[in-house]
C-alpha cells in the first residue's frame, strides 16, 4: 500500500506536467493574437519547449539516478509553476518563449522520475503495466487542457487561467517534498561525474535501449504534436470544425490513450513477447491512417472519419510505453533512470522536428495537407529504424541465451534472425 501511495503522489506531478505541456494546444490561436505571430513563430513555442524536454532527458536520468526522484520532482513542480505564471503575464513574444522554456525544463524532469520510483518500489513484472498506466493517467492532464481549459479561457481570460494553474503546481511541490521517500539505496550520489556519464554510453550500447529509443520516436510523436499544437488549427482551419467540435475531436486523442494505456499495459505484462509485434502493427496501420487523412478527395473529411482516425492515432501514446519496458528489462537497476531518459529522448526529438517542419511548410504553402507530410516522413523513418533495431535486439537476446545467461523475455527464433549480427 505504501508503494501505491508513493506512485499516486508522483503521478499527480506527471498529470500536471502533461496539462502544462498541452495547454497551448487549445490556446494556440489566442497565443498568435496575443503575441502577434504567424504559424512558424507559433510553432517555435512548442519546438522550444519540446526541444528542451528532449535535451533534458539524459541529464534528468543522470540526476534521478544520482540524487533520487523526490528532489528532482520537487524542482520540476517549482519550475513548471513559475514557467506557467510567467506565461500568464507575458505580453511580448521573447518573454513568452522564456516562460515556455522554463516550463519545458520542469516538464522534462517528471516522467523519468516517476518511472524510477516505479522501478524501485514495484516488482519487475508489474513495471510495464504501471508505466503504461502512468502514461495513460498523464492524459488526464491533456483532457483538462482541451474542453475545460477552452471554457475557462473564454470565461476567466488568459492571465487568470494560467496564473491559477502555475500557483497550484508550485504549491504541490510541498506535498512532494513531504510525502515522497528519500533517494533509493542504489543511487550513485557518491560517484564521480565522469563515472556517471559513462553510464550513458553503456546504456546507449545496449541494443534493447536503442530499440526503445526508436520505438518511442516512432509511436508517440504524431498524436502528441496534434494535441500540443497543430491538431486544433488543422481541425478548425483545414477541416472547418467549430472550436467546440475541434476540442471534442482532440479529446478523442486523450480518451484513446486513457483507455488504451492500461489495457496494453496489462497485455504486455502477461505476454511480453507480443510487445514488438504490437508496435510494428501499430506503425503500419498509422501509415495507412495518414494516407486516408491526407489523400481524401477534396481535403475535408466526414466527422466520423476524423474521429476514427484520431482515435486510432491516439494508441501511439500507449504503444510508446513499450519503449520504457525495454529500457527496464535490458539495463541494470542502477542505470534504469539513465536508460529511461535516453529512450524518452526519441519521441520528443520527433515531436520537435515535426512541429518545426509543419510550421515551416505551412508558412511556405498555406496547406495543411502538405505541411502534415512532415509527420509521414518521420513516421516512415522511425518505422525503418525500429525494424532494424528490433532484429539486432533479438540477435542480442539469442546470443545471451547461447552463453547460458538469463534473459527477461523468451523469444521464438525465426528464419529471418539467422543473418543478423548484434551491434
Amino acid at each position: 500500500m505504501r508503494a501505491l501511495w508513493i506512485w499516486v503522489v508522483a503521478v499527480v506531478v506527471y498529470i500536471a506536467a502533461v496539462f502544462h505541456r498541452t495547454s497551448l494546444g487549445v490556446a494556440g490561436l489566442e497565443a498568435a493574437q496575443r503575441f502577434h505571430v504567424g504559424p512558424a513563430a507559433l510553432g517555435t513555442f512548442t519546438v522550444l519547449q519540446v526541444g528542451l524536454y528532449a535535451l533534458m532527458q539524459v541529464p534528468t536520468g543522470l540526476l534521478v539516478d544520482r540524487f533520487g526522484p523526490r528532489r528532482v520532482l520537487t524542482v520540476a513542480a517549482v519550475l513548471m509553476g513559475l514557467g506557467q505564471a510567467l506565461f500568464a503575464v507575458a505580453a511580448s513574444y521573447p518573454l513568452g518563449l522564456l516562460a515556455r522554456a522554463v516550463l519545458g525544463v520542469g516538464d522534462a524532469m517528471t516522467f523519468v522520475s516517476v518511472l524510477r520510483l516505479v522501478a524501485a518500489h514495484f516488482p519487475a513484472r508489474r513495471f510495464a503495466a504501471l508505466a503504461a498506466l502512468t502514461a495513460a493517467l498523464g492524459t488526464v492532464g491533456n483532457l483538462i487542457a482541451t474542453v475545460p481549459l477552452t471554457l475557462l479561457l473564454d470565461s476567466a481570460g488568459w492571465t487568470a487561467t494560467f496564473l491559477v494553474a502555475g500557483a497550484a503546481t508550485t504549491g504541490y511541490a510541498i506535498v512532494i517534498a513531504l510525502r515522497l521517500p528519500g533517494p533509493p539505496a542504489d543511487t550513485r550520489a557518491g560517484e564521480p561525474v565522469g563515472e556517471v556519464l559513462t553510464e550513458v554510453r553503456r546504456s546507449w550500447r545496449v541494443p534493447g535501449t536503442r530499440l526503445g529509443f526508436w520505438v518511442h520516436f516512432s509511436t508517440m510523436f504524431a498524436p502528441a504534436v496534434l494535441g500540443l499544437l497543430w491538431g486544433f488549427p488543422y481541425l478548425v482551419q483545414a477541416q472547418g470544425l467549430s472550436t467546440g467540435a475541434a476540442g471534442s475531436v482532440l479529446g478523442v486523442l486523450v480518451l484513446g490513450a486513457l483507455l488504451g494505456g492500461p489495457a496494453l499495459g496489462v497485455l504486455i505484462s502477461r505476454r511480453p513477447e507480443w510487445r514488438m509485434p504490437l508496435v510494428i502493427a501499430y506503425l503500419a496501420s498509422a501509415l495507412a491512417v495518414w494516407v486516408v487523412l491526407l489523400g481524401w478527395p477534396g481535403g475535408r473529411l466526414p466527422l466520423t472519419v476524423l474521429v476514427a482516425a484520431f482515435a486510432w492515432l491516439s494508441l501511439g501514446g500507449p504503444a510508446s510505453s513499450i519503449a520504457f519496458a525495454l529500457a527496464r528489462d535490458y539495463n541494470p537497476m542502477r542505470r534504469v533512470g539513465t536508460a529511461t531518459g535516453v529512450v524518452n529522448v526519441g519521441g520528443f526529438v520527433a515531436i520537435t522536428l515535426s512541429a518545426l517542419g509543419i510550421g515551416l511548410l505551412l508558412d511556405l504553402t498555406g496547406s495543411f495537407r502538405i505541411a502534415l507530410l512532415a509527420l509521414v516522413v518521420l513516421l516512415t523513418l522511425g518505422a525503418w529504424r525500429t525494424a532494424v533495431w528490433w532484429r539486432r535486439a533479438r540477435a542480442a537476446v539469442f546470443a545471451a541465451e547461447a552463453r547460458g545467461e538469463a534473459v527477461p523475455v523468451q523469444l521464438t527464433y525465426r528464419r529471418w534472425d539467422a543473418d543478423v549480427v548484434a551491434a
